[in-house]
């Protein structure tokens, strides 16, 4: 029998699968330019099949309003009203009462916008308790968003208006980025976790995630995309989905989870990108610790004065067809032991006469304030970060992610 806890974490494990599922179909499609009217099928399924919502009607601009998809609802529309009825609404509204006789047969109505302008309005009947909905409606108005984007851009393409159709690509990867990490961190009497990452650009290709496997065992992972743009944030955000759904369905030794991991990059990248990855399988009973660094910059563990560098592993993903040798590291924490993982935005920040920030400088910060809480321990590393670097810019994105086991 699970416990509430575990009852509540296996629910929010797989409302979370749900999310990024349905974000790697839709951004699977979009990659593949797909129609229109697939991608209102893909949200349909989405909204009816995966959220379970059974009355809802989108409605979209090109050139005038027009309304894609409609499900249990058989009222007429009159879309020239639609600008005057709904222009008011600029956030996810809660439909308590109203005089118009369409507003009044749904509870929720979810406004996307862009530069002021209204790209999408979506009304949904919902029976979802309060709890829920706060999390459903954000992650709605988050697709709906990219739906209407990629719609957009396709219109935008067909005008040739290539600096607009960029700038709507650059959106839609942002807010694909945006889920690509997680919501919460756990900070309680056995471990202390926090991220903090800065992209250079509207999106970025860095990556994070702290997965639970059940009370006392935790998978720990970093990875950096080569190259940027929103090739780079697709790949990224494909391999993300991966790894979770695999870890979703059963538990895989680390040589073979490599293997199939290089398998997927090799076929999504085709060759022209590849990615650093760094994973590790931690029980916290035990204190024991497997990992893998797939030529991500080096981990490290402090205890006291003593570091440890991660460095067993492989060759980075999607580099070759088969990956050599794979070595996993094994390790074994003590009490108050800090876990410290980065991309290389961090250790390569130069300052004004060139000089990297290097792993050195990144080790001694974190020995100075390990003892502190990890959110606060980052901070103090970027703030280090913004004095080294003076007037000049974030070269890369950036990202530190801090793990203190009691």
């Amino acid at each position: 029998m699970y416990t509430t806890r575990e009852q509540d974490l296996v629910y929010q494990n797989e409302v979370k699968e749900i999310k990024l599922l349905s974000l790697l179909e839709i951004t699977n499609a979009i990659n593949e330019n797909a129609p229109v009217n697939h991608l209102m099928k893909i949200f349909k399924f989405i909204l009816k099949e995966q959220l379970g919502f059974s009355k809802f009607v989108l409605f979209m601009h090109e050139k005038e309003w027009k309304h894609p998809v409609k499900i249990g609802y058989k009222g007429k529309i009159d879309l020239k009203s639609i600008d005057k009825q709904f222009s008011r609404f600029k956030e996810i509204t809660i439909i308590e009462s109203s005089k118009s006789m369409l507003l009044h047969e749904f509870q929720v109505i979810i406004p996307v916008y862009h530069s002021e302008k209204p790209l999408a309005f979506l009304l949904l009947s919902s029976n979802l308790d309060s709890e829920s909905e706060t999390s459903y409606f954000s992650f709605i108005q988050t697709l709906t968003n990219i739906i209407a984007v990629a719609v957009e851009n396709k219109r935008l393409g067909e005008q040739h208006i290539i600096k607009e159709r960029i700038s709507r690509e650059l959106e839609v990867a942002s807010e694909m980025q945006k889920l690509l990490f997680p919501s919460e961190l756990p900070s309680n009497r056995m471990m202390d976790i926090s991220a903090k990452y800065i992209p250079r650009h509207a999106i970025g290709g860095d990556y994070y995630d702290f997965i639970p496997l059940g009370d006392d065992e935790y998978i720990i992972c970093i990875a950096d995309v080569s190259g940027k743009g929103v090739s780079a944030a697709l790949l990224m955000a494909n391999f993300q989905a991966t790894i979770r759904t695999l870890f979703k369905y059963q538990r895989f030794e680390m040589p073979f989870l490599l293997e199939e991991l290089n398998k997927k990059v090799m076929k999504n990248a085709k060759g022209e990108k590849f990615i650093t990855f760094f994973i590790a399988h931690y029980n916290a009973y035990t204190r024991k610790m497997e990992y893998v660094n797939a030529g991500h910059n080096h981990p490290f563990i402090l205890n006291g004065r003593n570091v440890i560098m991660l460095e067993k592993g492989c060759i980075g993903l999607g580099m070759l067809d088969e990956i050599p040798s794979i070595e996993v590291g094994k390790i074994e924490l003590k009490p108050n032991s800090t876990f410290v993982l980065y991309t290389d935005g961090v250790i390569e920040l130069e300052n004004p006469i060139g000089e990297f920030f290097g792993v050195s400088n990144l080790i001694k910060t974190t020995q100075s304030y390990s003892a502190l809480k990890m959110e606060d321990m980052n901070n103090i590393v970027f703030s280090k970060l913004d004095d080294w670097r003076e007037d000049l810019n974030f070269v890369d994105d950036t990202a530190i992610f801090s793990c203190k086991f009691f």
